[in-house]
């Protein structure tokens, strides 16, 4: 046995088959019912012709099946492939056409766009179609996609039957990234190596095990999925360690935090809400008994911060230990503000990454601890790179790009051009830089300042959008913020925030936010032009629309 999703998925269900794996609204699947159903699509998806190598298209919420569906793919030596469900026809038809996907297995909500889509993409030839116990029901005035194959049906006539051929190390994991600009890509990745960078090797918040068959051992012992950090040594931890993710399994956070978690041998839950509710989230939380909630920063964070002060001691939280966080900044007073609301958090985990480098560094706040943001502890495998790509001196104040070396991925699918330019190789050590600058303290610690791509160019001095915005929140009239750059005939570009409200205070002029900023950042990186909206908007992620973000700003112009 090699490090593989299937493989070390199977070790675990042998290790544990009683045990609840995944919890979503009204299903409840222990490890041996989700590996049956599991096993049981992969063979029907067999039967229709898919088979190694093959891209499979995962057009989902986040229901069980959505988990059924990655797991059965992986079974076959086939790679799931995560679809956006925000996209519109055009940007679907491209992604399909691009992963090369031969069977989509899709959400019946989803019927029409499937039936405008799927005939213009040459290479898909099965549809799957779920209709999830948790989410909405099926369309009565739209017609069933032709040729599809119900799930449930597909599942009913397949054996539950594991066996599969051999697998491999080198199978392959594909995660299509939109990132900030552009069209999606595909990161590619060996299995083991997605293993060890964002699963945690079958052992997330222990060390990586070294051989594929500990996992089962740490797992029967309550070892493979820990609170890491923040549990003192010798304690036995939770008997039973339950993860909640917020971020969608269409992204790269939501599958990594409920992979790990599947491969630690805990218990998944997931919120099947199609429109996130905290106010359920938290009923979930006390319902389940969730060890661990994992956010999307402050898009998540601060409205949770602002509900829990609103309406203290409502809902049960004493299972709650760690607050987890990543894809987008979590600002340093929400983190106060949860620890002050959750007496049971032993700390908020914050960690830097990207679909091309999933750990590259963490933050970690207690009570003890004055909390900070863009600031992060990075692993040795983590660097920062000058223009002449170089590593940058501790304390220089020289700005560079986020390095990562050791696993990294293959590339990136059907774009050789990317790859080059994102994967290089200097003095014989392959980095990823997918576009973080930063700068590093005289004490080693990265401090982040945003997407290269994002960068705003005012009077030939850079500004990062994501330092100017930490700054920004800090203010008790701003809830959110995005900064952005409009033309200026004099500077170039003129920094320009983007912010919504919170309400509490006196609606802040520029003059006030100046003021505020510069206690923060330089001058030059001090907002010139103050948009106010009702909402930010952001992607599915929880991630800037930045490009939302822009022409809000631009129509401001006009």
């Amino acid at each position: 046995m090699e490090f593989n999703i299937a493989d070390l998925f199977e070790a675990v269900v042998d290790a544990v088959p009683e045990r609840v794996a995944v919890v979503c609204g009204p299903t409840r699947l222990t490890y041996a019912e989700l590996d049956a159903r599991a096993n049981r699509l992969a063979h029907g998806l067999a039967a229709h012709g898919v088979g190694a190598g093959d891209h499979v298209g995962l057009y989902l919420h986040n229901d069980a099946e959505h988990l059924e569906a990655m797991l059965a793919a992986y079974k076959l030596r086939a790679a799931p492939v995560n679809v956006n469900y925000r996209y519109v026809d055009e940007e679907l038809e491209y992604l399909f056409a691009d992963a090369g996907i031969v069977a989509l297995v899709y959400g019946a909500e989803f019927r029409t766009h499937v039936a405008a889509v799927t005939p213009r993409v040459p290479s898909l030839r099965v549809l799957v179609e779920v209709t999830s116990a948790a989410g909405p029901p099926t369309p009565p005035d739209v017609e069933p996609v032709a040729g599809m194959l119900a799930y449930e049906e597909l599942l009913a006539d397949a054996s539950p039957a594991r066996d599969f051929g051999p697998r491999s190390a080198d199978d392959r994991y594909v995660i299509y990234t939109g990132g900030t600009t552009g069209r999606p890509k595909g990161v590619v990745w060996r299995q083991e190596d997605i293993v060890f960078t964002a699963l945690g090797g079958g052992n997330a918040g222990g060390p990586p095990l070294e051989r594929p068959e500990d996992i089962a051992r740490a797992v029967v012992e309550n070892r493979a999925q820990r609170v890491g950090p923040f549990l003192p040594p010798g304690d036995p931890g939770p008997e039973q360690f339950v993860n909640l993710g917020l971020g969608p399994l269409m992204h790269a956070g939501g599958q990594w935090s409920a992979l790990g978690t599947l491969l630690g041998g805990a218990t998944c839950v997931l919120d099947p809400d199609r429109h996130l509710d905290l106010a359920r989230v938290l009923d979930l939380i006390a319902r389940e008994r969730v060890v661990a909630l994992n956010v999307i920063g402050d898009a998540n964070a601060r409205p949770l911060a602002e509900l829990l002060e609103a309406r203290p001691g409502e809902w049960d939280l004493s299972s709650l230990l760690l607050l987890g966080s990543g894809g987008s900044m979590l600002s340093a007073d929400v983190k106060v503000r949860l620890l002050d609301s959750v007496p049971s958090l032993l700390g908020v985990l914050e960690g830097l990454g990207s679909s091309e480098s999933p750990v590259q560094g963490i933050a970690v706040t207690r009570r003890d601890a004055p909390p900070s943001a863009l600031a992060f502890t990075t692993r040795d495998t983590t660097v920062v790179l000058d223009d002449d790509l170089r590593p940058v001196a501790p304390g220089s104040g020289v700005v560079g790009r986020v390095a990562t070396t050791g696993r990294i991925p293959i590339g990136y699918h059907n774009d050789p051009e990317k790859t080059a330019a994102t994967f290089v190789t200097v003095g014989g050590v392959r980095y990823a830089l997918p576009g973080d600058m930063a700068t590093v303290e005289a004490d080693g610690t990265l401090r982040l300042l945003g997407r290269g791509s994002l960068c705003i160019n005012t009077g030939g001095e850079k500004v990062y959008p994501e330092e100017v915005e930490a700054a920004l929140k800090t203010h008790p009239a701003v809830a959110d913020a995005v900064v952005v750059g409009v033309p200026d005939p004099t500077w170039g570009e003129r920094v320009t925030a983007v912010v919504q409200l919170s309400g509490a205070v006196a609606v802040p002029t520029l003059a006030d936010l100046d003021t505020h900023c510069r206690a923060h950042v330089a001058g030059y990186k001090v907002p010139r032009l103050l948009v106010l909206v009702d909402t930010v908007v952001r992607t599915p992620a929880g991630k800037p629309d930045y490009q939302w973000a822009k022409e809000t700003a631009l129509a401001h112009l006009r």
